[in-house]
Parts: C-alpha cells; structure tokens; sequence
C-alpha cells in the first residue's frame, strides 16, 4: 500500500472541486449563516500550535450562545479542565476553524478566520450565566464561512434514536481514566469515579 505524498497524486484519485462546493464559500456570515449559528448550541474549535500539532475541543451551551455579526464571532469560554489547549494555540498562531452543529440538522456550518483572546469585563459580563462571567471570550473575525453537506450524518445516523449508543457500552468515564493513568504511570490507578458522581460534580462547575 504507497503512501500519497503530494497533492498531484490525490488529485489524481479525486479529481478538483467544482461548482457547488467552491462557489459556496463566502467571507462573511449572511442571514443563513447566522440563523444556523443562533439555533447551534454546540460547536466544535479546531486549533494548531506553531509546530502544526492539531487540536479539536468542542464547546457547548444554550443554542445562540456565541454572538455572530456578518464579520464576527464572539465565543464564552465556559469553566474546563484548564489544560488551555485551544486558547495556546490560538496565542501561538491566531487562527481557528469552526464546526456548528445543530441537534436533529445534518448539514453542519463551517467558519474559518483569524482569532484572538479577550478577558475585558465589558466583555466577558454580555456572556455572565447566574452571575458568572467566562473568564475570556474568544473573538473570531470571520474569513470563511460555508454550510457543509449532510453526507457524513446520513451515513453515520448519528441523530436517528435507533442509532444511539446506550452509555453502559463503555465503562464509566471514571473507570477509563483510572486505567489509561495506571497504565502510564504503572500505579493502581485508584478508586474510579462512579458516573453519577461525575455528572453531579460537573453540574456544579458547569459554569
């Protein structure tokens, strides 16, 4: 099996882009494209460092929680495991992209653009929930902007309830952690987390 080492090669296989898919793409965020982002309450943030090391964290709240104007993203940054590893990045480069989704929608939007980090309380204070505020919030100047087809959600039928997963598939978070940290560190790994105490824990540090 040869490795495709150069972009000639696998546009050989498949061929270029053409109509639909270029003439698509816009550099600002239209009625459509701010309609799909205030009915999203999930989003995922893909970053880089300087090396090009890549990183996707997603980021959740009520839908319309990033505010988005035809050239701008503002995006709370909501209590985490404080690991930055998005933030980093973006102080490292400055460039993110965006994956918004909506439950029960399978076309997804995709934003492109130049970001930076603000912690002002003018502005972190617009996004307070029961009175806390996100430390920063991200601000995203849109370069790119364009919805993405539903293929990849038709094959996967990730919102079809037939298709859910019930949650004792795979052990508990607790559980899977324990083990990949004895496994790296060689200890025991100690007493594993119960579900549900996870789940009351992160409620009260949701925001």
């Amino acid at each position: 099996m040869a490795a495709i080492r150069d972009e000639g090669a696998l546009r050989t296989l498949y061929g270029m882009p053409a109509g639909r898919s270029v003439d698509k793409v816009i550099d600002r965020l239209d009625p459509h494209c701010r309609r799909f982002i205030a009915l999203s309450p999930f989003v995922l943030i893909a970053t880089a460092d300087a090396q090009g090391a890549a990183d996707v964290s997603p980021r959740g709240d009520a839908p319309g929680f990033v505010a988005a104007t035809e050239r701008e993203l503002l995006i709370p940054d909501r209590p985490g495991n404080n690991r930055l590893d998005s933030l980093c990045n973006i102080l490292a480069t400055g460039r993110v992209g965006l994956l918004f989704l909506i439950p029960g929608v399978d076309e997804t939007l995709r934003v492109n653009g130049r970001a930076a980090i603000h912690d002002d309380a003018g502005l972190t204070t617009r996004f307070a929930v029961g009175g806390k505020a996100p430390r920063t919030v991200l601000k995203v100047a849109v370069e790119e902007a364009y919805l993405h087809c539903a293929k990849a959600f038709m094959r996967s039928r990730l919102w079809a309830a037939e298709a859910q997963v019930e949650r004792a598939a795979l052990p508990t978070m607790g559980e899977m952690l324990r083990d990949q940290i004895a496994g790296k560190t060689g200890g025991a790994g100690g007493e594993a987390e119960s579900q549900e105490a996870m789940v009351e824990r992160y409620r009260g540090i949701l925001y």
